[in-house]
């Protein structure tokens, strides 16, 4: 994500007015409270992934075009080694990419061949 800031902010006229606030989630889709409420926000993911986060998590949200994006929210800290990938859901489930081709599905390790 980094890169799509430094991308936005090298090829704007003025800097863009992100902000980060928290998110909660209702009938009209995710929204972010910050110094305002922003509705109906679509989310920018990697291509294949969605979530819905939960209530309360903090969000960044950025103008785009005539609307605005949530770049996803702010995490906390995985036990993973630089290179590997962890997916976590709120309710305790999760599967993590090694980096020798295992894959550890809630804490059980299919080992590659």
């Amino acid at each position: 994500m980094m890169w799509l800031m430094n991308y936005i902010t090298k090829n704007s006229i003025e800097k863009p007015g992100a902000v980060s606030g928290s998110v909660k989630k209702g009938a009209e889709g995710t929204s972010v409270l910050a110094s305002d409420e922003h509705k109906m926000l679509l989310q920018c993911l990697p291509y294949g992934v969605y979530s819905v986060p939960p209530n309360g998590c903090s969000a960044v949200v950025l103008p785009v075009g005539e609307g605005e994006v949530t770049l996803g929210v702010t995490s906390g800290t995985a036990e993973i080694n630089q290179g590997e990938l962890a997916l976590y859901s709120s309710g305790g489930a999760s599967i993590i990419l090694k980096n020798n081709g295992d894959v550890v599905i809630n804490g059980r390790v299919f080992a590659s061949e």
